[in-house]
């Protein structure tokens, strides 16, 4: 099952104090594992390799739930792996996150009142430098306090050297493939970060705004168009209607005054229009609207941008100077003056894009930007998963991801930013061109300038599998760890980062896929299943938990919600729970250590053992399988619960209790037990570590005298099972359960003795009757010994004397009141489900709730009776 652990012998049981203090143990326990350079992978080993990289937090954050979530499942995944005798590597890293680190370097100088062109691009950066030096890897700290254990000696930052030349090269290479290019085009733009952002960067909601109905022309050669961003109307070069349509067929080609302006704009006939919406006429504005930059194009249009990167209006006299929001208002007022406005509504709820890291309004803007042709990349990246190189887990999830890369528009990456990767283009003087590589001399000489933007931040994350490991180098790093073996992610990025590193992935590594799986995961919520954030009451910081409760407790109660690609619902009151488990797994190896559990020599065979210690290897075994099993599909939820309900279940509350007898009576049989109770502990906290790494480690080191977990091995399914020793043990627990619920049912306190005879003769059962004793608190019958109440079980029968322990004619007096109670209910539930009117009229839910209440009733009914007939004549 697993190695024997006899080279050292067992520490003493005195080096274990009476209680768990997490803040004693983990610190110091974490430290010791770095040191010792557990988590360092070797390029040279000869044992299979197996690689997760981080997916990097921004310099920007700290530790939420969501990280402490992710990056527990990614820490249990390749514990286990390093433990199985992988070579495991989970390697860390930070984003530099463009928009985001920029933006709270900007916030810091407009305290001091300043802005960044009061310090010049170079000075600027130095200053965000300083800042990620001094902020940025709080992050990582709080990652040691998780038990992260990932390998340091290769951290890695996105703009560090390395990286920056991979960027540079990975940007050489589709320049020159003609995969990256430059044009003018409609993107989304940022008034208050003042960049172009991603269609993946635009958050929308429903906001609520004013929909105007707007009169173009006069007279028969009129038409209305309706819009909720008046303004734009100043740069329409066009009004568009359906070739089809028949209201408008005398107007196309025509050209009609456009209200406002000295310009009158064509009508022009587009199949993109749909004529039984609105009006069936739409304004054009080629210049701020995606769709009608298409239609502009179509019909070589011009496209006239009214306003600057601010939001300001540029063009029309009464109009000039306003902000978008201000103008809105002035043009209706202005249209309204003129009669033009036909109608309005407000409020017209609709939806709209705003910026994912500022949340402003964003605004279509035309613009000349670098982007990525995305076609044969996203072509790429979707048929390596149909072709089955790369799994997404749960399989349900690829639906999303074809959604993405099937449809993907080229990708808009030039970012008007000082912070991140700078375009590595330099124009001439006279129109030259020029990408420079990492390792190639910038032209220099008067009138040469670099590109001023820089690289959207998801570009350089788009390379982390394998820029993070030496790439464009042929290094060991890269020969040994690539491709990765499981990409951990939330599902909300799939589009932001997933695929991007598909893309890239396959395109540098010629069509190597960069992760052999894709685990999705959900998004951490509050106890009631609402969504955490910074903005609401329910936002939890995990150290607060941690301090309180310890590491440990956090991280099971997060894997013990995480079902694949589900979102995990967590609460205080759970994280104790798991600070409970985390208790009785100390108490428990304490107990086993003052009661001779022990590593030290092989396992018994077979034959020396009771029918206790069989039951409790075969169960182990078998928890093994299914923990295994679990791990391999990325079931974590079910591989946390399966070890909770064995480990405080079956080996703390039966087995251990079940084997106390034969511990206090000592001997030949309690050596034995006490070899079994030691394996059973060594396995079952080998089987906990990768989840809760720092109790168990601190425990096992003390049970088998071993070094650490951290690189003990794996346990391994032996194949033992005993089925008659499992049922044996299930008919103990029967009898034990249905008289612990008979006693509860009568009001009889845990620890209050009773006499009782039990016939035990001719079972199973018959070798456990001391256990069943101790568990029961039943006393022998004695002297006097009057049988009140007899319960047949499982073939044996238990006696026992409530005599002198509870008032049988009040506790018949309370049970009969309480049969009344549910005849009752169960007379007026029937009543109602028997009424036809009544069950054609109800709701079903209400009709269901009544036949639940029913069922209840008869369970009720059925409970109480049997109580009674267990009961002693009054």
């Amino acid at each position: 099952m697993t190695e024997n652990a006899q080279q050292q012998p067992p520490a003493p049981s005195t080096e274990l104090p009476t209680q768990y203090a997490p803040a004693d143990v983990e610190g110091p326990l974490y430290e010791r594992w770095v040191e010792r350079g557990y988590f360092e992978a070797d390029a040279k080993s000869d044992k299979p390799a197996y690689t997760i990289v981080i997916p990097p937090p921004n310099v920007t954050g700290s530790l939420h739930l969501g990280h402490a979530f992710q990056h527990t499942l990614m820490d249990a995944l390749t514990r286990r792996k390093r433990m199985q005798g992988y070579e495991s590597l989970w390697l860390p890293g930070m984003d530099h996150a463009g928009i985001a680190t920029q933006n709270k370097v900007e916030q810091q100088l407009a305290e001091e009142g300043k802005s960044r062109h009061d310090l010049g691009r170079e000075e600027f950066v130095e200053r965000v430098w300083q800042w990620k030096e001094e902020y940025g890897g709080k992050i990582l700290g709080q990652m040691r306090r998780l038990g992260d254990g990932v390998d340091w000696s290769r951290e890695r930052f996105t703009m560090d050297e390395g990286l920056s030349k991979a960027v540079l090269t990975i940007f050489k290479r589709l320049y020159e493939d003609e995969l990256i290019y430059r044009a003018e085009r409609i993107i989304n733009w940022c008034p208050r970060c003042l960049t172009a952002i991603s269609d993946i960067e635009v958050e929308y909601q429903e906001d609520a705004g004013e929909l105007v109905s707007i009169r173009y022309g006069e007279g028969e050669d009129s038409l209305v168009v309706a819009t909720t961003r008046a303004e734009t109307m100043l740069g329409d070069t066009a009004v568009a209607v359906h070739p089809d349509d028949e209201r408008y067929r005398h107007l196309v080609g025509k050209q009609i005054k456009l209200p406002l302006t000295d310009r009158t704009i064509p009508v022009v006939a587009d199949t993109h229009v749909d004529p039984e919406f609105g009006t069936g006429a739409v304004k054009v504005t080629p210049a701020h609207d995606p769709n009608d930059f298409e239609i502009g194009r179509r019909h070589d249009l011009p496209s006239l941008t009214i306003m600057d990167e601010h939001g300001v209006i540029t063009v029309h006299g009464p109009f000039l100077g306003l902000d978008r929001f201000e103008a809105r208002s002035a043009v209706v007022g202005a249209l309204k003056e003129q009669g033009r406005i036909v109608a309005e509504k407000r409020p017209y709820m609709h939806s709209v894009g705003h910026c994912s890291r500022c949340k402003t309004t964003v605004e279509p803007r035309l613009s000349m930007q670098w982007w990525v042709k995305v076609g044969p990349l996203a072509k790429a990246a979707g048929d390596a998963v149909r072709d089955g190189r790369v799994k997404i887990h749960p399989e349900d999830m690829s639906k999303r991801y074809f959604d993405w890369v099937d449809n993907m528009h080229d990708w808009c990456i030039s970012r008007q930013l000082w912070w991140g990767h700078r375009i590595p283009i330099w124009y001439g003087p006279d129109g030259e061109v020029v990408c420079v590589g990492p390792d190639e001399e910038p032209p220099t000489g008067e009138g040469w300038t670099q590109d001023s933007d820089v690289l959207d931040t998801w570009f350089s994350s788009g390379l982390w599998p394998f820029s993070t490991l030496g790439w464009p180098e042929q290094t060991e790093d890269l020969r040994k760890f690539y491709p990765t073996d499981v990409l951990l992610t939330g599902h909300d990025i799939i589009f932001f980062w997933v695929a991007r590193m598909m893309m890239f992935g396959l395109y540098a590594m010629d069509g190597e896929v960069p992760f052999h799986t894709i685990a999705l995961t959900g998004l951490v919520r509050d106890e009631f299943g609402k969504k955490m954030s910074k903005s609401n009451p329910n936002a939890v910081d995990p150290l607060v938990w941690m301090d309180a409760y310890g590491s440990d407790a956090v991280r099971f109660t997060l894997a013990n919600g995480a079902n694949p690609g589900a979102d995990v619902p967590i609460g205080e009151d759970w994280v104790k729970a798991s600070r409970n488990f985390t208790n009785k797994i100390w108490n428990a190896t304490r107990f086993a250590l003052m009661n001779g559990a022990t590593v030290e020599g092989p396992l018994p065979d077979a034959s020396e053992m009771s029918a206790t210690d069989r039951w409790i290897l075969s169960r182990l075994n078998t928890t093994v399988a299914q923990v295994d099993a679990y791990y391999d599909d990325y079931q974590f939820a079910k591989l946390a619960d399966a070890l909770y309900h064995f480990a405080w279940d079956e080996v703390f509350d039966w087995y251990v209790e079940l084997s106390k007898t034969t511990f206090f009576a000592g001997g030949e049989q309690a050596r034995v037990s006490g070899r079994v109770l030691g394996e059973v502990l060594d396995v079952t906290l080998r089987l906990l570590h990768p989840v809760i790494p720092f109790v168990t480690d601190a425990l096992w080191t003390t049970l088998t005298g071993g070094e650490s977990l951290v690189i003990g091995e794996w346990p391994q399914d032996s194949a033992f099972r005993d089925k008659d020793a499992e049922l044996e043990i299930e008919l103990v627990q029967r009898v034990v359960t249905e008289v612990r619920r008979f006693r509860k049912d009568q009001g009889l306190k845990d620890g209050q003795k009773v006499p009782a005879r039990l016939t035990l003769d001719g079972t199973a059962l018959a070798p456990h009757e001391a256990a069943i004793r101790q568990l029961l608190r039943l006393q022998p019958e004695g002297e006097g010994f009057t049988a009140t109440a007899t319960l047949p079980v499982g073939g044996a029968e238990v006696a026992l004397d409530l005599s002198g322990t509870i008032d049988v004619a009040a506790e018949r007096k309370r049970l009969a009141k309480d049969l009344a109670a549910a005849e009752k209910e169960k007379a007026q539930a029937t009543a109602k489900l028997g009424n036809e009117a009544f069950l054609a009229k109800a709701p079903d839910n209400v009709v269901d709730k009544i036949r639940g209440r029913l069922t209840k009733a008869d369970e009720d009914i059925a409970r109480i009776k049997a109580q009674l007939d267990r009961l002693p004549a009054a």
